[in-house]
């Protein structure tokens, strides 16, 4: 698991058709599997995919959410600390 992507990467799949990718504090993640289980809704995944949704996803969640889904959904590390 330790693929490193650039941010071009992560916004290139900015989709579910394409694989829905998000970053988290420099991890990146592959949500187009988990859209629809999402008990938010697939319409706030949708449209932080292919960014940085660090701000979003702390704002409503907890550190224990990132720990449970982790394993499941992280795909690698952002390689640089651009953010996008």
């Amino acid at each position: 698991m330790s693929k490193q992507f650039t941010a071009k990467d992560v916004q290139e799949h900015n989709t579910p058709d394409k694989g829905l990718y998000i970053i988290i504090d420099n991890g990146v993640y592959e949500m187009g599997g988990f859209v629809d289980e999402h008990p938010g809704g697939a319409k706030i995944l949708k449209r932080v995919g292919g960014k940085d949704a660090s701000k979003q996803f702390w704002k409503y969640h907890n550190e224990s959410v990132l720990k449970k889904y982790q394993e499941r959904l992280k795909i690698g590390e952002l390689k640089e600390s651009a953010k996008l």
